[in-house]
């Protein structure tokens, strides 16, 4: 990484503050350009898309664990392990990306996308400039966190459309309010003790809003995307 070193503080100054959300957004877009750039791939490749779809769900567990190994682990790797970890979990989600997108339209796609920029942007402006502190929501959307991905799995075996659009709608909810209180964190220097410098922060703050923008815009899709 190329940023500047400065030691793990507990309330950072205006210039680390910026450099921290400046870096995290760098990084973010970084992954998700990566993350579409092997998804077109993919989805222009017959050998590789098979490859993706039989491998979906090894796929699926090996980018958990990679979150889990950059978010449990983040103290005790490298700035560079870490945003080497962040770029290896956004070129295999672009993988498992492929794999759903080629199902819906290109103008489902794009309308998905369109939406979940505009509500990613919108969210990170609020959480940035309200004066509100968004602290005391954290245990609450770990736990709306928690109980979409366990509603999620139990529709797996249920295959219900109604309460697959439910879960969407409240994910698409979730995830936006998520957007504005990740952004408040990283900006407040929030992640800078967690991680142990604001290098390792700013790649642990990368993570969270790639994470949110890459679910937004799922949710969105399975809400808005016609099949093709």
């Amino acid at each position: 990484m190329t940023s500047p070193t400065y030691e793990a503080t507990a309330r950072p100054g205006t210039a680390v503050s910026a450099a921290l959300l400046s870096y995290s957004f760098l990084w973010m877009f970084a992954g998700l350009l990566l993350t579409a750039g092997v998804a077109f791939i993919v989805m222009e490749n017959h050998p590789l898309f098979k490859l993706a779809t039989d491998a979906f769900l090894p796929l699926l567990i090996g980018q958990l664990v990679l979150v889990m190994a950059i978010s449990w682990g983040i103290r005790r790797i490298s700035a560079v392990v870490a945003l080497g970890l962040f770029f290896v979990y956004a070129a295999s989600l672009g993988l498992t990306i492929g794999v759903i997108v080629r199902m819906y339209t290109g103008e489902s796609v794009v309308t998905a996308f369109l939406s979940a920029s505009a509500m990613f942007g919108a969210a990170g402006l609020y959480g940035f400039t309200t004066k509100r502190s968004l602290a005391g929501l954290g245990g609450t959307l770990t736990m709306g966190l928690v109980g979409l991905i366990v509603a999620s799995v139990v529709n797996v075996f249920l295959g219900s459309n109604p309460i697959g659009w439910i879960i969407s709608i409240v994910g698409v909810g979730l995830f936006t309010v998520l957007t504005a209180h990740d952004v408040q964190r990283i900006s407040s220097g929030a992640l800078i003790l967690p991680a142990g410098s604001v290098e390792k922060a700013a790649v642990y703050g990368a993570l969270s809003l790639y994470l949110d923008f890459i679910n937004l815009f799922l949710f969105l899709l399975r809400l808005l995307g016609d099949r093709r």
